[in-house]
């Protein structure tokens, strides 16, 4: 599998586009100056208990108050308490935990009440960003992730991802990690980690100490509801968690993100830094690479299959649903189960891609076609948790039901991608209603007057639609010629065939669209 990564940088911000074998599967957009991203750590302030949730809202400066639940507060968030009181007041003076001392673990059926009160100063961890007319969900159980570890303060515990499957290697990476590890850390061991070695990982672990040093640096003048450690952007989080031998290249179109990304790959896994490639093609970047007509076709309410199949997708505010539909496929007529069969794979397929690339998150509900051998669906199930195999996002998938629906719960962190495919009609501009056909030529006349006359433009060329130009160019007296005797010098025309009907424009002898 070849990935490719794709960055469009604009003055607002930048879209980062990933691909896998040429084919669009992950679009994330990145606002400047973008807050309340995942992993961004605030000093928040709580507002208001809630017991019959037995959770509070908190003010971490976002204009609806943040949510955070019991459950989200960390066993240790005692610990955190005493120290953010005693860093603000100046008591504790050491940026690591040798010798601060930890409290008990809070009880995990507690009430909220026995822990937080109203007016409490808290750091808290973005953990899912503002979605529709939501706030952010938060955790007080604070960890910072880097490459190969993430930290996790107030904890002792040495955890190993579960995808390392050799106990050797479990045992060889724990030594290493044990070794090196601060007092009172915790760390888990990402599955990147696998086969590195002591200076990779020492390393990664010393980069994410920094950045607890910088947050006990900054948590004394930080003002309540502000941010005190921000994530990484973006880009730098896609790479650090995706980046591996399977990357063949990474295109950016502006020099100083180009900067950014060929150094922080070079920090990251060296012998890599030579796929990173600046875009200088005079198309821009995304239509070069043919990511914008892959964007136009996966979104919106129907996705195309290549069998002749499609999909129907709907949003509602509590769940996604996506119909499959056969369409005017016609393979195996005889043989129904088969073709239904096939259908449901190619969909599947299509399915895992579509989650991911519009990062569908909560409880999305397919209609796949209706199978009635028990084996045919299993084996559509296996296939879709294949599918789904690739997605980093938390997921669960349930059977298909005798109906054919199978139901997935996908972890959702961020606002859904949404953009929109339909473009308003030129030459109707939304209305559904045009001008008639037989004022065309009088309406172009009309602007050759305005043009010509009133602002004295020179060598114009009229754009039109192919058969507008026919009839422009038709008959022994064109219309083309007459406007020559009317106007004393000839007018260009050319056809355009995505125009409209009815559709029209000017030029001038630079090639730029003259408004009218």
């Amino acid at each position: 599998m070849i990935k490719e990564l794709i960055i469009d940088s604009t003055p607002n911000g930048a879209t980062i586009a990933l691909l896998q074998d040429k084919q669009l599967v992950e679009l994330h957009k990145e606002h400047i100056n973008n807050n309340y991203t995942v992993g961004d750590i605030y000093l928040g302030r709580i507002k208001k208990i809630m017991p019959g949730l037995n959770a509070a809202f908190v003010d971490v400066g976002y204009e609806k108050d943040a949510f955070l639940h019991y459950l989200d507060l960390g066993p240790q968030v005692q610990s955190l308490l005493k120290l953010t009181k005693q860093v603000k007041s100046g008591g504790y003076q050491a940026k690591l935990l040798d010798n601060f001392k930890l409290e008990a673990d809070i009880n995990k059926s507690g009430k909220i009440s026995e822990v937080l009160t109203k007016g409490q100063l808290i750091p808290v961890q973005i953990a899912k960003e503002p979605i529709s007319t939501k706030g952010p969900r938060l955790s007080s159980d604070i960890s910072i992730a880097g490459r190969y570890v993430v930290l996790c303060p107030f904890s002792e515990a040495i955890s190993i991802s579960k995808k390392i499957k050799s106990n050797t290697e479990r045992n060889r990476l724990r030594k290493i990690i044990e070794s090196i590890k601060p007092k009172h850390f915790g760390v888990i061991i990402r599955t990147v980690s696998e086969g590195k070695g002591v200076a990779e990982m020492q390393k990664d672990l010393l980069d994410l100490i920094t950045k607890w040093e910088t947050f006990i640096t900054r948590l004394p003048s930080t003002e309540p509801a502000k941010k005190v450690l921000g994530e990484i952007d973006r880009t730098s989080t896609i790479l650090r968690d995706l980046l591996n031998k399977d990357f063949q290249h990474i295109y950016v179109n502006e020099t100083s993100i180009f900067e950014e990304v060929k150094s922080y790959v070079h920090d990251i896994s060296p012998e890599m830094e030579n796929i990173v490639r600046l875009h200088k093609h005079k198309d821009p970047i995304f239509e070069h690479y043919g990511i914008e007509k892959q964007i136009k076709g996966a979104f919106g309410k129907t996705v195309n299959l290549a069998g002749g199949a499609y999909l129907v997708i709907e949003h509602t505010e509590a769940l996604h649903v996506i119909d499959v539909n056969s369409g005017n496929r016609t393979a195996n007529k005889e043989n129904q189960e088969e073709n239904a069969f096939q259908v449901n794979k190619e969909a599947a397929r299509e399915i895992a891609r579509q989650l991911r690339l519009r990062d569908m998150g909560g409880i999305v509900v397919i209609d796949f076609i209706d199978m009635h051998k028990p084996t045919n669906r299993k084996d559509l199930f296996d296939y879709l948790r294949t599918e789904m195999s690739h997605d980093r996002a938390k997921h669960t998938i349930l059977p298909p039901s005798k109906f054919g629906l199978v139901q997935i719960t996908r972890q959702r962190v961020r606002p859904e991608m949404n953009i929109v495919t339909s473009e308003v009609c030129p030459t109707c501009h939304g209305t559904g209603a045009i001008r008639p056909t037989i004022l065309l030529m009088d309406d172009i006349e009309n602007n050759f007057n305005y043009i010509l006359v009133e602002q004295n433009e020179k060598n114009i060329t009229l754009a039109v639609h192919p058969y507008i130009e026919a009839y422009i160019k038709k008959g022994l007296i064109t219309r083309q010629m007459k406007w020559y005797f009317k106007y004393s010098q000839w007018i260009k025309v050319k056809s355009n065939p995505n125009y409209q009907i009815t559709e029209f424009h000017f030029f001038n002898t630079k090639d730029e669209e003259i408004k009218l």
